[in-house]
């Protein structure tokens, strides 16, 4: 198979994201794990398995030294580029969107990791902020409930494909844990305050009431899942944001 520029859709900091024909390959940069590939795959096939309408996974192969992960390409409009485009249907958008994501946590992730255990390694793993503030991160999430309902970890409108037949599909599932849905929320609305807080606060108010879910309990979650994308952050300015947000553990 050739790997050629007009082919690319995505770019990742490790992987470069191809359409060949039907099909979609994620081709990781030689350094990136096999495992964390096979791991992609096993998640979802996973997910599919639940009967979640997802991107359904055809193979995983090494190409030239690198490991890509082939799907199937799912036809369609993506979300993010309809909210976009649609200022005057913001709001039916984003209901849209919550509506999808309130769908995918009604699941049960049978065999998944535990997102309390998945947060757990990466706040330890932060290093660099104080050691008074990870106890209290490590505190704070030792207090939350072990639900086992099915979170995607990078729930995002980029993500979900609007299919012809009114349907959608929801893709990279990579970060998926069996959790919290509050958790799931406290990220998506910090991956919005990035782009635009308005929208953040917009989406955060959609999503308390559908879920009839305070937005009070959502917030208890946000220094914890700021504090596992801190390791992520692709700006000084998003660096910022997210220790902001770990710094409000310290005084509650």
């Amino acid at each position: 198979m050739e790997f050629k520029d007009k082919y690319i859709i995505a770019k990742r900091s490790n992987k470069t994201v191809y359409r060949i024909g039907n099909e979609v390959i994620k081709l990781s940069v030689p350094e990136h794990p096999k495992a964390g590939v096979f791991n992609e795959a096993l998640i979802t096939a996973c997910v599919e398995s639940y009967g979640v309408p997802v991107a359904k996974v055809l193979y995983v192969k090494e190409f030239d030294g690198q490991w890509g992960l082939g799907l199937e390409y799912v036809e369609g409009e993506n979300l993010a580029d309809k909210i976009k485009n649609e200022p005057e249907n913001l709001d039916a958008n984003l209901e849209k969107f919550v509506s999808i994501q309130l769908d995918v946590n009604k699941f049960k992730a049978v065999g998944l990791r535990n997102t309390i255990e998945k947060r757990t390694e990466e706040i330890n793993a932060l290093k660099g902020i104080d050691p008074s503030t990870r106890f209290e991160l490590l505190q704070r999430l030792a207090g939350m409930k072990r639900h086992t309902k099915l979170c995607h970890g990078d729930f995002d409108p980029s993500n979900i494909i609007l299919t012809a037949d009114g349907g959608y599909k929801v893709l990279d599932w990579a970060h998926a844990t069996q959790g919290n849905a509050g958790a799931d929320a406290a990220l998506t609305y910090l991956q919005f305050t990035i782009q635009d807080p308005e929208l953040a606060d917009k989406y955060l108010r959609i999503y308390s009431k559908a879920a009839d879910m305070p937005i009070q309990y959502i917030q208890k979650w946000m220094p914890i899942v700021a504090a596992g994308q801190l390791t992520k952050a692709k700006s000084d300015e998003e660096t910022a944001l997210l220790e902001k947000w770990i710094s409000v553990a310290e005084y509650q």
